[in-house]
């Protein structure tokens, strides 16, 4: 009888890793990983950004958002607070503000 009960719990541990791994690798997907610009893609996206707001502070940024290759957060001198998004070579494909209730400013 005892073989059997430590059997049992084993096999019990053993299901309850592969469906805590398995929960771990499904959420690890679903998380959000706003990876900073760093370097000279930062400089550059940067400066596509505030050109195309008029100027502004940089006050974040983001590789591999869902809109665009590069997002760069720009705040504007009355507070306002634009994404602007950017292609791999650094275009504008779009922005959006915190005035536009969600929609996207095509260009």
């Amino acid at each position: 009888m005892e073989l059997k009960r430590k059997r049992l719990l084993i096999l019990t541990v053993a299901i309850l890793l592969v469906v805590g791994c398995g929960v771990g690798i499904v959420t690890a997907g679903w998380t959000d990983d706003e990876t900073p610009i760093t370097g000279d893609a930062l400089v550059k996206a940067s400066a596509a950004a505030l050109q195309y707001t008029g100027g502004g502070t940089v006050t974040e940024s983001e590789v591999g958002d869902e809109e665009g290759y590069y997002e760069v957060e720009v705040r504007l001198q009355d507070g306002t607070e634009v994404d602007v998004h950017l292609d791999q070579n650094f275009n504008v494909i779009g922005s959006d503000n915190d005035k536009d209730d969600g929609e996207d400013n095509d260009n």
